[in-house]
């Protein structure tokens, strides 16, 4: 049962961006009594997730221009990584002395790569394992998956608590370095191979590319291990396995970014691969080639015609 958004233990709370996962947390802040504010640079009639066949209509204020906004408790940069510095208008009006960040984006390193736009703001990376598609303005297909990763520190406990009986499950880990890597496991087979192939999650299960998945993954677990993480081939041959258990209808960020026609955030996930491996001396040359590839894809996508 949704609590009352306007009960006196709710707190502020800004969401920047109207994507699938921006539209998730609105809905788990609202959920837990909070006042939520979706800031969008495009105007929309409203937001609503569908789950399941049916389609809840999310109470938020939506606003267009940074100027309309103020000071908030949270905000959640829900962008993609590539479009964080378009965010700065809206961060320096929301952002004020106790103001969170929560950074609900893919890729390693969050806190160090937003540090210049949020003005000393305490960062939360969130890992969000949640499969979600956007389908129309304001309108968010939910798939599956429920749970959010974040450190087991003060920003991160408090996050937690942020949610609590909320339509998400936040936990806390100690070992962050590890889960974050392996993340980007995930994201650095599944978004290039959905992307390239422009095929849904599904073409996972095929044998030749599950292979190629392998070896991409064992290839960034081996940069992971050098970062500092625990991950091991075990890991890998797990990750594997969990690409079985999602809807092989859904896809992966890379792919509806490509539907869309969008810039593609491969330099956040196969490239920040292959940078550490060049920092560490680790080999990495699938994720090289699919880099290469990527580049060229996005290089070209106003070539076409």
């Amino acid at each position: 049962m949704e609590k009352d958004m306007n009960a006196g233990s709710g707190q502020d709370v800004a969401v920047i961006g109207s994507g699938a996962i921006g539209a998730l947390l609105a809905q788990a802040a609202a959920a837990a009594g909070h006042r939520v504010t979706l800031c969008v640079r495009t105007p929309i009639a409203g937001l609503s997730v569908r789950y399941k066949g049916e389609t809840d209509a999310i109470p938020v204020r939506i606003v267009t221009a940074a100027d309309a906004v103020s000071r908030v408790d949270w905000v959640v940069l829900a962008t993609k990584a590539q479009d964080s510095a378009g965010a700065r208008p809206w961060l320096e009006w929301l952002i004020g002395p106790g103001t969170r960040v929560v950074a609900a984006q893919n890729g390693v390193g969050h806190a160090e790569r937003l540090a210049p736009l949020v003005n000393g703001a305490a960062v939360v990376p969130a890992l969000a394992y949640i499969s979600t598609e956007k389908i129309a303005p304001g309108l968010i297909a939910h798939h599956s998956g429920r749970r959010l990763v974040v450190p087991a520190d003060e920003a991160g406990l408090a996050f937690q608590e942020l949610l609590a009986d909320s339509t998400l499950t936040v936990e806390p880990l100690a070992d962050f370095v590890t889960e974050e890597w392996r993340k980007l496991l995930n994201n650095a087979a599944a978004n290039p191979i959905t992307a390239l192939t422009m095929r849904r999650i599904g073409v996972m299960a095929e044998p030749d590319v599950a292979d190629l998945a392998r070896g991409l993954m064992r290839e960034a677990a081996a940069v992971a291990r050098a970062e500092g993480a625990q991950l091991s081939d075990e890991d890998v041959e797990a990750m594997l396995a969990s690409f079985a258990a999602v809807n092989p209808e859904g896809g992966s960020s890379m792919f509806y970014d490509r539907l869309a026609g969008v810039p593609l955030e491969h330099q956040y996930l196969t490239g920040a691969v292959v940078r550490a491996g060049v920092r560490h001396g680790v080999p990495t040359p699938l994720n090289r080639a699919i880099l290469t590839l990527l580049d060229a894809l996005d290089r070209g996508r106003g070539a076409a015609g």
